[in-house]
């Protein structure tokens, strides 16, 4: 029960709380299922809102399966999207799957979770297995779903590959025969077809959890690569910290609540009496999580020198050939922008400086070593290379 109630504290919905308690009560190693599909080889604060929830669970003895989903991956979830992912090739979906798993097992014990690839009994269905598994369902029922609704009433594509998705991903829990399932609150139609198809195929409907969606960054959307408006949990502590210091701070709280073990009554205060300590509190808390103790002091150390307006003192060196050189190329052999485009924008903006001078021309002289900065966090050593 004291599993129970603290799932229940965490949760936004469980379906259903009998049934959960019941299975709880028996005292058996329940097998708890929690897939990703790895469209991006990086997990977020977001993600780590049900994997800690797990840990509780996995702590109480259950056994936690992670299904990557490498060949879900290939069609895209569809699950708030306005319009159809560009599809990815089994190979990329591997590969970020297998970062999925090294950055999960930061949350989860290693030892004790099991991870599986859904390519391992979707890839070998035929023609005859997807046609049976696609009449377990009706399209009434799949257009309920609010993403393909939306779509279909504004005249928005829909593939019929993406109509499968949903049913592709509740014959997972069907293929694992799964007691749970967790994820967030925009999975729950998919996480609510695998109880369907359970019944569908005989076994007893696994217990559905979800959990709240992680506001982003800008204070918006949902956490999200894709926006731009994460904290990743495998990120540099520095770029770590500096990420949790822009967190709105309507928002802190739900951030303290969510991703920490940080006490309710202890992370209230400090917010009512000094936000800007609040932030930091809840920067050390994570990359100390996520990195080590001493990571805290490096980060925190490299925020407040840059927030001072000045320059870290560790930063990398990019030699370069020729005392005059374009400020574009510059900036993308430095790795901060990918394309000319970017770099012009950046520029226009007054983003970039040299030795903390905004850069108005394109091309620039290299006599000496310089500082290169780009916007606030981004810093490199210019040297001359003779």
């Amino acid at each position: 029960m004291e599993l129970f109630e603290t799932i229940r504290r965490s949760a936004v919905d469980i379906f259903s709380e009998d049934g959960l308690q019941e299975r709880l009560k028996s005292g058996k190693p329940l097998k708890i299922k929690l897939g990703a599909d790895p469209s991006r080889p990086d997990l977020h604060l977001g993600h780590s809102v049900p994997l800690r929830m797990l840990r509780k669970m996995q702590d109480a003895g259950h056994e936690i399966v992670f299904v990557i989903g490498d060949f879900t991956g290939m069609i895209g979830d569809p699950s708030e999207r306005s319009k159809t992912r560009q599809p990815m090739t089994f190979e990329e979906t591997r590969k970020n799957g297998q970062s999925y798993f090294e950055q999960v097992t930061k949350i989860l014990d290693p030892t004790k979770t099991k991870i599986r690839y859904n390519s391992e009994w979707l890839g070998e269905m035929n023609f005859a297995d997807v046609i049976k598994l696609a009449g377990k369902y009706t399209l009434a029922r799949i257009l309920e779903r609010d993403d393909f609704s939306g779509r279909y009433k504004n005249n928005q594509p829909i593939g019929l590959h993406e109509l499968l998705y949903p049913l592709m991903q509740g014959y997972d829990s069907v293929a694992l025969n799964a007691d749970i399932e967790v994820g967030g609150t925009d999975q729950t139609f998919n996480l609510l077809v695998g109880r369907d198809l359970q019944k569908d195929y005989g076994q007893k409907p696994q217990e559905v959890i979800t959990f709240p969606l992680l506001p982003g960054l800008d204070g918006v959307e949902k956490m999200s690569k894709s926006l731009d408006n994460y904290i990743g949990i495998d990120e540099e502590p520095e770029i770590m910290f500096e990420k949790c210091m822009k967190i709105p701070d309507a928002l802190l709280a739900d951030y303290f609540r969510l991703t920490t073990d940080i006490r309710e009554d202890e992370y209230l205060q400090v917010i009512e009496t000094d936000i800007r300590q609040a932030h930091r509190v809840y920067a050390r808390e994570i990359v100390k999580m996520y990195h080590c103790e001493n990571a805290v002091i490096q980060a925190e150390k490299r925020y407040d020198t840059v927030a001072s307006g000045h320059a870290p003192e560790n930063m990398d060196t990019l030699n370069v050939t020729g005392a005059e050189i374009s400020i574009i190329e510059l900036l993308k052999q430095a790795g901060f922008v990918s394309s000319n485009s970017e770099a012009k924008r950046l520029i226009e903006g007054r983003g970039v400086k040299i030795n903390g001078e905004t850069v108005v021309d394109l091309l620039i002289s290299v006599s000496e070593n310089c500082t290169l900065s780009c916007g606030k966090n981004k810093f490199v050593q210019v040297r001359l290379r003779k």
